[in-house]
Order: C-alpha cells, then sequence, then structure tokens
C-alpha cells in the first residue's frame, strides 16, 4: 500500500495512524479504532487466541497474512508443548493461519525477514511486535483478546498517543551499538516514561544504523511504556529487504519536511558510551565503567533484543582465537534459522564454538525462563529486553541487560568490562548481501473449502474457555491482594518451563497465579470467587511488560472484579478490560494508603456512575468514602456491562 497525506507536513507517525484510521479523532488522549492488515502471533499466548477464534465462531481469518510462531515453549521436557504444537497447527490449517514451527526462530525478526511491509499495520499477541516499526510499520503489541478481534475483522481500538520525535545525530562510536541507544532512552524516560506514545526515529544519525539496529531499539520501546516505534522505510530498508530476496516489497516511506511532533528530544550517538542495566529493571541504566570488574557467572547473546546477524558476527569476532573465562557460561541463542545457516556460511559459528560457547537452538528460550537459567545470585549477563525478578527461570536471579559487545568482552574476561578495554581494534561488522534463506519451513494456508473441514487437536490441555460473569451494580468485594509499584505481568502469572507450558489452560495456570508476590493468592481467590468475587490494590505502573493476556484472563476467573492502583500499563489496562474486570486509578494518591488488606470496597450503582463521567463514589466499609476514576470509553463501558469482548462478540451475531 501507498501512504500519503491529503494535509501538509505530518509526521511518520501520523501517517501511518491516517492510512489505517477507522473511526475516531487523532488528537493524543482520544479513543481511535484502526484496520490491521497483519497479525502476529507466538505459541505461548497463541494458545489463548485460538481458542477465543473458536469461542467467536469464527471461519476464516482476515488479516493477511496472520502468522502462528513456535518460538517460547521449545524446552520438550515432557509431552505438553509437543502437544500444543499440533493444537496450533490444527488451529492454523482451521482458522487460515501461516504456520512457523520450532527451531524457525523468536516471531519478530522471523516476522521482519518474511513478511514485513513498509507501510503495513501489524498487531501481535507479544508486546515485542513493536519490532517491526524498524521497517516502517505501524507495529503494535496488545493482548491476544484483541488481536482474535483484529483477525475476525474488528479494528484494534488504542488511545491515539503522542508522537515522539527522537532525532538522532552523530555515529556511534567503537564499542557502542544499538543496544546502548535504547538503554540510553530507559535511563533517561524510565519504564512508564513513553506511556501512551509513539517514538518516531529521524535525523543524520539514523545512516549508520542498520535495519536490524533499528529492530533492537523499537523492540525495547516497549519497556518505556511505548504503544509503538516507528524508523522511516529509507535505503537501509531496502537493503534489508534486498538481501532476502524482497526487494519489491519496499516503499519509501518518512516524514514530511517541517512537520512537527508532540514530544521532542534529540540523541547525539557520538556522545553514547557503553551501558547497562542493573537487577532487576531494564531503566536502572549506568555506565558499564561504573560496575566493572564484578563477578559474571553467565553471558547471554541473542533473543528478540538483539537477534541480528552483526549481534552474533561481532561477538564470533571478538572471542576468535580466544577461549571463554573459566567459570563462565557464553550462552548462544540464535534468533532465527536464516541467521543461524548464514552465520555458518561466513564462518562465524566456528569461532564461537571454538572459544567455549554454548550453542543453543533458535528461540527465544532464556529471555523468557525456557533454559539457560543462572545460578541463584550469580551475575547474569543478557542482551534480553528484561530483566524483571525470575524471568531467566531462577527467582532469585541477577541480570543485567548489556549490548553483544560488553557481555562478549565480560565472558572473555570473567568479570562485567568495558568493551573499550578490549585490546583489539573495534570489529565493525556489516549486514551481509545476502542471507541464506529457506522457504519451505513455513506451512501456507490451507483453501477455505479445506479448512473447514479441519478439526481442532485439542487436549486436556486446550480446554474450552470460561464464560464470564457481567460486572454487578453492586459490587461489595474484598480486597484480597495489596502491591507495590512496577508489578509486572511476570509477576502475575509466572513464565519459565515449570509454568508455561500450562498457560494454554486457564484452570491449569491458576495455581500459579501472583505466587511470587503472596503465595496464598490463588486458594484464597477460589474461596471468594462464588461469593461475588474480590479486588486487588496496586502502586504506580501496575501491570507493566508482557502483552500476555493470562495475567488479567486468569485472576478474572479467579473472581477479581476491580483493580485499583495509582496508574496502569497501557496493555494490561486494556486486558482488564476484554475480560470484564474494572481497573480504577486513585484521584487522591493518599487513599491508597487508606485502602488496605482485607478492607471491603463497595461501589454502588456501578454501571449508571460509569456512564455519567469519568469519575466514581466508592466506598471503604468502616472508613469512609473515595473518588476512583475509570477512563472508560462507551465502547468500554458496554465491554464490562456484558461480561467482556466475547461476550459482547457472540451478542452481536446473535442479533445479526
Amino acid at each position: 500500500m501507498t501512504v500519503s497525506s491529503s494535509s501538509p507536513s505530518l509526521n511518520l507517525s501520523q501517517k501511518l495512524l491516517q492510512a489505517h484510521l477507522v473511526q475516531g479523532d487523532m488528537t493524543p488522549g482520544n479513543e481511535i479504532a484502526l484496520r490491521m492488515d497483519q497479525a502476529l502471533l507466538q505459541d505461548v499466548l497463541g494458545t489463548l487466541v485460538m481458542l477465543e477464534l473458536e469461542a467467536m465462531g469464527l471461519e476464516r481469518v482476515h488479516t493477511q497474512p496472520s502468522v502462528q510462531y513456535i518460538d517460547h515453549g521449545l524446552v520438550q521436557a515432557d509431552n505438553l508443548n509437543a502437544d500444543t504444537y499440533l493444537f496450533l497447527k490444527s488451529a492454523c490449517e482451521r482458522f487460515g493461519v501461516w504456520y512457523s514451527g520450532p527451531g524457525n526462530g523468536i516471531s519478530h525478526p522471523v516476522h521482519m525477514e518474511r513478511f514485513g511491509v513498509p507501510g503495513q499495520s501489524i498487531v501481535g499477541c507479544d508486546s515485542h511486535t513493536t519490532a517491526a516499526g524498524a521497517l516502517g510499520m505501524l507495529a503494535i503489541g496488545a493482548g491476544g483478546i484483541e488481536v482474535a478481534m483484529a483477525m475476525a475483522g474488528e479494528p484494534l481500538y488504542i488511545t491515539m498517543p503522542r508522537v515522539w520525535g527522537v532525532r538522532l545525530e552523530g555515529e556511534l562510536p567503537d564499542w557502542v551499538s544499538a543496544k546502548d541507544v535504547v538503554l540510553e532512552l530507559l535511563r533517561r524516560h524510565g519504564v512508564s516514561g513513553g506511556k501512551n506514545c509513539i517514538l518516531e526515529y529521524y535525523g543524520p544519525g539514523l545512516a549508520g544504523l542498520s535495519a536490524m539496529d533499528r529492530h533492537v531499539i523499537a523492540n525495547m520501546g516497549t519497556e518505556m511504556g511505548a504503544t509503538a516505534s516507528i524508523f522511516p522505510s529509507d535505503e537501509t530498508t531496502r537493503t534489508f529487504l534486498a538481501a532476502r530476496g524482497r526487494e519489491a516489497d519496499w516503499q519509501p516511506l518518512a516524514a514530511d519536511v517541517g512537520c512537527t511532533y508532540d514530544v521532542e528530544e534529540v540523541i547525539d550517538l557520538s556522545t553514547l558510551v557503553p551501558l547497562i542495566a542493573l537487577p532487576s529493571s531494564p531503566d536502572k541504566v549506568v555506565p558499564v565503567s561504573d560496575v566493572a570488574g564484578q563477578p559474571l557467572h553467565q553471558a547471554y547473546i541473542g533473543s528478540s533484543g538483539n537477534p541480528g546477524y552483526r549481534d552474533f558476527a561481532v561477538v564470533s569476532s571478538m572471542v576468535k582465537g580466544r577461549t571463554v573465562a573459566e567459570g563462565v557460561s557464553l550462552d548462544i541463542n540464535p534468533s532465527t534459522r536464516q541467521v543461524l545457516s548464514t552465520l555458518i556460511r561466513d564462518g562465524y559459528l566456528g569461532e564461537l564454538v571454538a572459544s567455549g560457547a554454548r550453542l543453543h537452538q533458535a528461540g527465544c528460550n532464556g529471555c523468557i525462563g525456557m533454559g539457560q537459567a543462572p545460578a541463584v545470585g550469580r551475575n547474569s549477563l543478557r542482551t534480553v529486553p528484561r530483566n524483571f525478578p525470575g524471568r531467566s527461570g531462577t527467582r532469585e536471579d541477577s541480570v543485567f541487560l548489556c549490548s553483544p559487545e560488553t557481555a562478549a568482552a565480560s565472558a572473555l574476561n570473567g568479570v562485567i568490562t568495558d568493551p573499550r578495554s578490549m585490546p583489539m581494534a573495534y570489529p565493525r561488522i556489516s549486514e551481509p548481501d545476502t542471507m541464506v534463506m529457506n522457504r519451505d519451513v513455513f506451512t501456507a494456508p490451507l483453501p477455505i473449502e479445506q479448512a473447514r473441514l479441519t478439526p481442532l487437536q485439542k487436549t486436556d490441555n486446550t480446554p474450552a474457555l470460561p464464560t464470564m460473569a457481567p460486572l454487578p451494580d453492586c459490587l461489595e468485594i474484598p480486597v484480597l491482594l495489596v502491591t507495590g509499584d512496577n508489578i509486572s505481568t511476570d509477576d502475575i502469572m509466572p513464565a519459565g518451563q515449570r509454568v508455561m507450558p500450562y498457560w494454554s489452560s486457564i484452570y491449569a495456570s491458576a495455581p500459579f497465579t501472583f505466587e511470587s508476590v503472596d503465595s496464598t493468592y490463588a486458594q484464597r481467590s477460589e474461596e471468594t470467587r462464588l461469593l461475588g468475587g474480590h479486588a486487588i490494590v496496586g502502586g504506580y505502573n501496575y501491570g507493566q511488560g508482557s502483552s500476555r493476556e493470562n495475567a488479567a484472563l486468569v485472576p478474572r476467573y479467579l473472581g477479581l472484579q476491580a483493580v485499583v492502583a495509582k496508574s496502569f500499563a497501557r496493555i494490561h489496562w486494556q486486558n482488564l478490560v476484554c475480560f470484564g474486570a474494572l481497573p480504577l486509578t486513585f484521584i487522591d494518591e493518599r487513599d491508597a494508603e487508606r485502602l488496605t488488606l482485607g478492607d471491603c470496597l463497595m461501589i454502588n450503582h456501578l454501571h449508571d456512575q460509569l456512564a455519567k463521567g469519568q469519575t466514581l463514589q466508592a466506598e471503604i466499609v468502616g472508613k469512609g468514602m473515595l473518588e476512583l476514576h475509570h477512563g472508560l470509553t462507551e465502547r468500554q463501558r458496554e465491554l464490562l456491562r456484558v461480561g467482556g469482548v466475547i461476550n459482547h462478540l457472540k451478542a452481536r451475531q446473535i442479533s445479526a
């Protein structure tokens, strides 16, 4: 498609939004509806999406292409993950979705290689779907239920973001790379600084960043809470697509000359130094030199946070003729089959293996706690996008986020090392002119006549979704859990090999809910579920991190009726609404100290109050009244009234 504008001087984000706008006014803060061209699914959340499509009675998906990737649940310690592959493949056949099996690699870089098209929109049930913005796509992560709706032909509803222009100037110095750019943004603005914003990159500094460098930055924009990250489609984009035999999909896209941004910022790349995020948050960023000399247990290269050919080749060049320090595990996690094949062709893989590095299969792996878990309390340097506590698979972990250069230098020296101290010239690696591409490892959608006859291969671990009851007009519920700030979806629904194989079953995953915060939550929730449910009180940025909808759906199944917090992460707030749970924020944050564990929260005439304004009156029984903000649109109020998105769509189908 061609993106054009009838109005002068639009930035690129506005052009892309305007080209896909279905409904709403593009004024920041308003709700808008967008047409989605493509959809991306990953396995551990795609199972719920497929079950939602089944619950909707969908015959054929509308987004083209829609692609299901097997990239998270790769550890086949028992039959559960293998059973999931069979279910997902049958669901792809049934609904008209491309299937990428285990071993093809991580969804985000693979999708860029195979299906990314400048100017198109994509929604994915993974928060790092934003990575596709590296190609000039409007790429948004969302909860699975919203992805299912888009696949069913419904628009994606978002709050119109502010557009944050990030002008890049200068050139990156030796030993500084794309990871340091996004870490610098996190250092400046924190994990919620980009909420309801699109980060749009422009300026002369772009010339030195490859398409996969841009992927690194766009991928981790979600760690700032950003709705999307967008780069122009330029000659660098053309080069990337041409190397993969897809130059015909290229078109130039850029902001208009003289456009403006809601927020503006400048990064002089030449002034950056190697940076590192300390345990256990992506925004605890300091120069590597500040922590140099600390002991090292593991260095991990790969993930969607550094998936490019260059990211592995630069490490190979650094370790060539050298050996990893004793006691350090250098873990190499190839991102895609194409990258791995090309590294083999070009001789880089052998140097990695010879150095003592450990080679793992192409996939998410240790980034999501599926293998390569570090020892308790031992420092692990990783090029992954997140270091929330326990995400590595070890609850008492000590994970740092850094560039491949920093991780490799540290692995060679056995301590955290500023790579600028390496006694060698910086190996500048260019992307190859051609990549090794095998186009036969994907399964294309079946013709619709054949698809209609395909049964879903379900097991006990893929049961039908529970039916959610509408929110009652009078809530009188106990506060069952009080949390602190920056509660992540990892805190709510754990990842890792122990839990993730059960994510396809709401019932089987329920006992793990909030276990790291309060191991008694699930049992106590069951006890109150049939008595009217319960409430949770949260701090700032409640629900940060992954888009995983089961972090909203499973507590909802356990009786969650309302979450009252100081602020919410964007996707989790939307997930709560989509499953019929009420997200509320304190108008006076001091009231958070009044609403404590065991209190009873009462809201009378709920739906009338929701319809009359953006605030409502509630009572802490025995303690007095408090005023809360909901911020719901008319559409969202209707979702709560009927018990969530699936109930809403079913009712619409019946009335039609």
